[in-house]
């Protein structure tokens, strides 16, 4: 099925359902064992198809209206309060807190499984790949630890305040600092991380950065954005409008979006540098954004998450006022850090916990088929429900 292959949603819907591992190397109308049973034909494909649609328009509704299902893990810092940034996969959640430790999350029992000590003050960012966590923090150090045993590997000292955020790809790393300086630093190895270059331009600290191999991007105390070319760091320009410091922002192709403590949001072309649009609607400091093709997600100090639509906001007819899809207002703090699938939001908070808002319908995965599941069992080996569903999807790889 070429849709599990290429489309990011129908991939993690299968994953989420438990049925992604039938779909490889069958052919359509093709009966083989699997598990000492026998494999369903394509037919059975055809019937399964709607009831996966169905899951996705159940999925974009609830995003629209729908109540999410939510998990909380309360953090239980040891004095201070307070997750300042985290990441997550389909195994753990990873998280930075203000009692200068990493902690390591189990996505199945949501308990601690790791601490990493190290830090002497405030984790205020990081990002983990396969292979390393490297956490910035209020000491003014960057750390790089083993992502699978907890184990520090080298300690980067550089900045001279507080590293503020901080983004890598493997090859390159940059990092950025309340000294107001933007670090690039070539990741030969784990254990072999060189500075390459400093950026000086902005007159306050560098709240946030981020990057792909095209362009650097910056934002500063200072209200601006400032764009830098990845290759050889030469400063490209800067993006104006915000009235007040920039807290954080994404950028991806064409396009920047970022928050403010105007309470603002925009969205910028990094090309020619214009505004393609303001969002207002957070009565505090936007302190975190992500976006992908489909929407905006924000947080900020009011305590709240909103999810704007990104397609509406990009064309011009549509009124600003009809962009926020909707409110969530669970965290009792301000709102610190988030990420975002098409499935879930998973949120951090000075309230000390991070919030699961899973947006996917907890029915059972065979909700639509427990008719033809009856008719079929007879002479199909008296399956379940479950691996009915599974099975129905193995055959057809069209």
């Amino acid at each position: 099925m070429h849709n599990i292959r290429t489309q990011p949603l129908w991939r993690g819907l299968a994953e989420r359902r438990k049925w992604g591992q039938f779909l490889i190397g069958r052919g359509s109308g093709e009966i083989a064992p699997i598990g000492g049973r026998l494999q369903l034909s394509g037919r059975y494909y055809r019937l399964l198809y709607p009831c996966i649609i169905q899951d996705i328009k159940v999925l974009e509704k609830n995003w629209q209206t729908g109540i999410p299902r939510m998990n909380i893990i309360q953090c239980n810092s040891s004095n201070s309060k307070g997750v300042y940034c985290l990441q997550y996969d389909d195994r753990k959640i990873v998280s930075g807190l203000r009692d200068n430790t990493i902690k390591i999350w189990e996505r199945d029992t949501l308990n601690c499984v790791q601490i990493l000590k190290g830090h002497t003050g405030s984790v205020l960012c990081l990002q983990y790949d396969e292979n390393v966590i490297i956490s910035g923090s209020s000491d003014s150090t960057i750390r790089v630890w083993d992502v699978h045993t907890g184990v520090m590997i080298k300690t980067l000292i550089h900045h001279c305040e507080a590293v503020l955020h901080l983004r890598f790809d493997g090859v390159n790393m940059v990092t950025c600092s309340k000294d107001r300086t933007i670090a690039v630093w070539v990741v030969n190895s784990s254990n072999d991380i060189v500075l390459r270059r400093v950026l000086v331009g902005h007159r306050a600290a560098v709240n946030v950065v981020d990057f792909d191999d095209k362009f650097i991007v910056s934002a500063s105390g200072d209200r601006t954005i400032k764009v830098w070319r990845t290759s050889t760091c030469e400063f490209i320009r800067t993006l104006q409008g915000h009235r007040r410091g920039i807290a954080c922002l994404q950028y991806r192709d064409n396009l920047v979006v970022s928050g403010s403590s105007d309470n603002s949001i925009r969205l910028w072309d990094i090309h020619t540098g214009q505004c393609l649009r303001i969002l207002e609607g957070h009565e505090e400091l936007v302190r975190c954004i992500r976006f992908d093709d489909k929407r905006i997600v924000s947080g900020a100090y009011d305590g709240k998450i909103k999810v704007w639509d990104l397609e509406a906001a990009m064309n011009p007819r549509v009124p600003t006022a009809t962009l926020c899809i909707r409110t969530l207002d669970e965290h009792t703090g301000r709102v610190f850090r988030l990420q975002f699938d098409s499935f879930q939001i998973i949120s951090s908070s000075h309230d000390d916990t991070i919030l699961i808002w899973d947006f996917l319908d907890q029915r059972s995965p065979d909700h639509e088929l427990t008719r033809q599941e009856e008719q079929e069992v007879s002479s199909n080996n008296q399956m379940s429900s479950f691996d009915y569903y599974q099975e129905f999807l193995y055959s057809d790889n069209t």
